[in-house]
């Protein structure tokens, strides 16, 4: 394959050494853009001793990097089908690895938050662009599909390796070392990257539409905010407002869409056989991996009182079997099974994750970790699927834009997960607890261990125990709400993806 700029090698082309190494290569950037989206989860206190943020610098500190690359997706995936996905991702990676260093060594709140924006915008680049050149480097559907695998396997361990390597560097390091480890793969890549990859762009793309980009933006952002919000301060009417303003925004953006000559994302793409459910199922899927990582983490610390290192550590044990899913799934596929049953039984897999979280109780450490198993590799399988699907759906020429819809759709779907379950559970908590307990044991179940810890003895063990178990009780409601949901996900995707098959399109 060459470094020209075609849209794709012909349909006949099979990937050899060149287009495997070139995986491996995007795989690290993917791996580390993954990972910084909890890669500050042990940080924060040495940030917050170092630079004294105020508690809004803080917050923006953590949760700039997140919106900023939920709101660029889809006009970056845009922008690389235009100018070529391999000089995006390049560029991507050079203001991913330049915004490490200066997140390294900032010497202010403000410096971080903004070092964090352009992580945000260099990460907005490198996902849809990793996808798309998989999309055009491997034509051959079984290929592509092993390769989609791998992607998912490694987005997925991403987010779970985060928290743990933030936890050990700054055991040993400083908090400025958990962005240096982004320079080693993102200079691998500007180094590799214009050797191994190849360019694809659409051919005759149009002129950009700059309208939609702060449409697509005023789209996602207030969504996203309202949604990450809501589980944790409740159903605040400014939260709703943001979601409202949110929803209106998204109607502009796909009226703009069906009516401009030269649309950021053409609406031709939801024409390919299958594409529009593969995004919605694939959001389902963001929702249930979601929706339960809200529980399993404080499950781990606050009722189980595990140290926040021990509780990542623990954490990781879920992780063992996501990656033999991704290959299962394709294998069976590849086989003849009908992509149907295969995501059918992911699903059912992770509708059956919640079923056993449902039956945990404030003792139950290994039977909450055989539940996250269980779920996230059903999710996994749904996952990898669908994106195998989508991209196979869509046109080469459209590969970024295709990607991005997913990429976006995963952030909508995780955070309403966290928002409705969230809900359910926070709902449930508050309705355990007793009436007389202070305001504060109300809210969360932090706050009701920290009002415990200030009570005499016997009364701060009564409130902790109580709190803990209304907390479970709460996790137990939000899973069966999440197990009911996703055997309608199966149901769902038994009835609409049951007539297509591998290498339709």
């Amino acid at each position: 394959m060459t470094n020209s700029t075609s849209t794709a090698p012909t349909p006949a082309t099979r990937a050899g050494r060149r287009e495997w190494t070139a995986l491996g290569v995007l795989m690290l950037p993917l791996l580390l853009v993954s990972m910084d989206v909890s890669v500050l989860y042990f940080a924060i206190p040495a940030i917050s001793a170092d630079l004294e943020p105020s508690g809004t610098q803080q917050l923006w500190i953590f949760d700039i990097y997140a919106f900023v690359l939920a709101g660029l997706l889809m006009t970056m995936g845009s922008l690389g089908d235009r100018i070529g996905r391999r000089r995006l991702l390049l560029l991507g990676a050079a203001a991913f690895g330049t915004a490490s260093l200066v997140a390294a060594y900032a010497n202010s709140a403000e410096t971080l938050i903004a070092a964090r924006a352009v992580l945000g915008i260099g990460g907005a680049t490198l996902m849809p662009s990793t996808m798309a050149l998989i999309r055009t480097m491997f034509t051959d559907p079984a290929q592509r599909a092993k390769a989609i695998g791998l992607w998912s396997g490694v987005m997925t361990a991403g987010i779970a390796l985060g928290s743990v390597m933030s936890g050990v560097l700054v055991e040993y390091f400083w908090w400025g070392s958990v962005f240096l480890v982004n320079l080693p793969a993102m200079a691998l890549l500007l180094v590799l990257g214009p050797v191994l990859l190849p360019e694809s762009k659409d051919p005759a793309p149009g002129p950009f539409d700059r309208v939609s980009v702060p449409l697509s933006m005023a789209a996602v952002l207030p969504v996203v905010y309202g949604l990450k919000e809501i589980p944790s301060e409740g159903w605040n009417v400014r939260y709703v407002v943001s979601v409202t303003v949110g929803l209106l925004f998204a109607a502009l953006f796909v009226h703009r869409q069906r009516t401009t000559a030269s649309p950021m994302i053409s609406p031709a793409l939801f024409r390919g056989h299958g594409f529009a459910a593969a995004v919605v199922l694939n959001l389902v899927a963001a929702f249930g991996m979601m929706g339960s990582a809200f529980f399993t983490t404080q499950y781990l610390q606050s009722v189980l009182g595990k140290s926040a290192l021990e509780a990542a550590l623990w954490a990781l044990l879920p992780s063992v079997p996501i990656g033999m899913t991704a290959p299962l799934a394709t294998a069976l596929v590849q086989k003849g099974m009908n992509r149907a049953h295969v995501v059918t039984a992911g699903f059912v897999v992770a509708a059956c994750g919640y079923a056993l979280l449902a039956l945990a109780g404030t003792d139950s450490m290994w039977l909450v970790l055989a539940a996250c198993g269980v779920l996230a590799s059903g999710i996994v399988m749904v996952i990898s699927q669908m994106t195998d699907l989508a991209l196979g759906a869509a046109p080469a020429e459209r590969a970024g834009s295709a990607s991005s819809l997913l990429e976006t759709g995963s952030e909508f779907g995780g955070a309403l997960g966290m928002a409705v379950l969230g809900s359910i559970g926070t709902a449930l908590y508050r309705h355990d607890i007793p009436d007389a307990a202070p305001d504060a044991a109300h809210e969360t179940l932090g706050g009701a261990l920290a009002v415990a810890g200030q009570l005499p003895r016997r009364s701060g063990d009564a409130l902790a125990t109580a709190a803990r178990e209304a907390f479970t009780d709460g996790m137990q409601g939000a899973a069966i709400a999440g197990a009911v949901l996703l055997a309608g996900a199966a149901w769902a995707a038994a009835v609409t993806l049951r007539r297509i098959r591998v290498g339709e399109k």
